[in-house]
């Protein structure tokens, strides 16, 4: 099933390329054109910044299968739309940047869910071989859209190229018709969107390994930013190639791409996820060096291949880790937030890496940025990524029910939950480090506060106290936000307790 959809997501994304180079070639001649050209892309991209973390919220509280296949019909209707006003002669620039615009919110829309898809459909031994199929993918579709589409204007126009990005959905669409998705069923009521928005955020913050893997990719991303953002004017300006040898170049990146996914799985029986990431980063801070310093063409292709690899190790190690870590129930919203962060420090590092580039030059641009990616290296030396080990990220209900005389309205709230706690003195130390972590596990699964007391009056008696939104969000602790490491954290805190800790739920009145 991952290998029909895979094929699916290769074609439509194979179409979504042809339609952006349409588009661009519809507008060469209008007035303003360089402008109006970039605003394309810019188009494409803005949509997932903006979008991505309300599509992560759809993506996990639908059925991902069906949200997906909508998103195809979307697809549909709105590339059949571009194509018969543009057949009528009736696309003016602006009304063509909205139709980009558009399929952009397609696109936002389903990334984070075919990412958390993913975990679904192979077993979690092959997630890594899953998200290095994910980065051959991309880059086949960024490599043979184009080029399709370029082949395709020349001989038929820019109708024939968004017919078929139009069509392009079509195999994704049936795909996913034969995908028998079993349905994560939870005793609790569908979540309303502006508290999933905020339960995604705060997991994403108070996760400790999630968070390092978002900081790892902050920092490899923005210096490698100025690889993809500067590439055209080392092209002309170092290695004087024309519009040919840029393509070359680009395509030698695709190919260090491909290369990286065959073989990195082998790599990753010696090497460690950390490991790795290390070598990938000190090899692409040497390919940002000698693309400037030795500016030889051969030599320059060589390098990019080498790049590829870098960053397809990198960014497939470290997508499979952050799948490998969330939860179900917040996968789609942590991928949204990793397609944030992927696609802001790519933007943003291109911005900054220009503007440097026009005052300092190619050349000193390009070894501060491998300066910045050793620096990045050091980073991941000081903060790396745990390892995902045997972590099952299953929900596990193992709170019993809660103790209440009453039946109280979802809505009621804030709710807070003390538990109390009896503490001999000479395990007070030790029970106070497995209470950090509890204090994350609480925070990180709905807890808005956390709180620990001492009791004035009795020195081995501790109240935990913590603060949920809702009496609605408190039982999604109880029925489906716990994984067997949230357990393993409890009983650890809970075992240093004599007597038993006991709970208590207060309500407003």
């Amino acid at each position: 099933m991952f290998a029909w959809l895979w094929i699916g997501v290769l074609i439509s994304g194979m179409g979504t390329w042809m339609q952006t180079l349409g588009a661009q070639w519809l507008l060469v001649d209008v007035p303003n054109a360089a402008a109006v050209v970039a605003l394309v892309q810019a188009a494409n991209t803005l949509p997932i910044m903006l979008l991505a973390m309300p599509a992560g919220v759809l993506g996990d509280s639908f059925d991902r299968r069906w949200l997906l296949f909508v998103v195809q019909v979307y697809f549909l209707v709105v590339g059949v739309a571009l194509l018969a006003l543009t057949l009528a002669g009736l696309m003016p620039p602006v009304l063509l940047l909205v139709f980009t615009f558009l399929l952009g919110v397609g696109g936002a829309v389903q990334l984070p869910a075919w990412q958390a898809s993913t975990p679904e459909l192979v077993p979690r031994h092959q997630i890594r071989a899953a998200a290095r199929l994910e980065m051959v993918g991309i880059n086949l579709s960024r490599a043979a859209g184009p080029a399709v589409a370029g082949l395709i204007i020349a001989s038929a126009g820019v109708p024939t190229v968004f017919a078929l990005n139009a069509l392009s959905v079509l195999p994704l669409a049936v795909a996913l018709l034969f995908w028998r998705r079993t349905p994560t069923v939870t005793a609790v009521t569908r979540e309303r969107f502006s508290p999933a928005l905020r339960a995604g955020g705060r997991y994403v913050w108070h996760d400790t390994s999630v968070r390092r893997i978002l900081v790892r990719l902050s920092v490899f991303i923005v210096p490698a930013a100025a690889m993809w953002a500067l590439l055209p004017l080392v092209a002309s300006r170092r290695l004087g190639v024309g519009a040919g040898g840029y393509g070359v170049l680009f395509a030698a990146l695709g190919v260090g791409a491909i290369v990286g996914a065959l073989v990195l799985g082998r790599v990753n029986r010696f090497l460690s996820t950390n490991a790795t990431l290390s070598v990938a980063g000190v090899a692409l801070a040497a390919a940002l060096a000698l693309l400037v310093l030795v500016p030889n063409v051969v030599v320059a292709a060589g390098v990019l291949v080498l790049a590829g690899v870098s960053w397809t190790a990198t960014i497939s190690g470290l997508v499979a880790d952050l799948q490998l870590f969330l939860p179900r129930w917040v996968m789609a919203r942590g991928m949204a937030i990793w397609t944030m962060v992927f696609t802001g420090c790519q933007a943003l590092g291109a911005l900054a890496w220009g503007v440097v580039a026009e005052q300092a030059g190619l050349t000193a641009t390009f070894v501060a940025a491998a300066v910045l990616e050793l620096g990045a290296v050091g980073v991941g030396l000081v903060w790396p990524v745990a390892d995902a080990g045997e972590t099952d990220p299953d929900p596990v209900v193992y709170w019993s029910e809660a103790r209440v005389s009453l039946d109280p309205d979802p809505a009621t709230g804030p709710v807070q939950v003390t538990v109390t706690y009896t503490i001999a003195p000479e395990k007070e130390q030790a029970w106070l480090a497995a209470m950090r972590h509890l204090r994350r596990s609480r925070l990180r699964t709905g807890a808005t506060r956390w709180e620990l007391y001492r009791d004035a009056d009795r020195r081995d008696r501790f109240v935990e106290q913590f603060t949920v939104s809702t009496w609605e969000e408190h039982l999604r602790q109880h029925e489906g936000r716990l994984t067997a490491a949230d357990r393993t954290v409890e009983q650890t805190a809970l075992g240093f307790s004599d007597p038993p800790a006991t709970a208590d739920h207060l309500i407003p009145p």
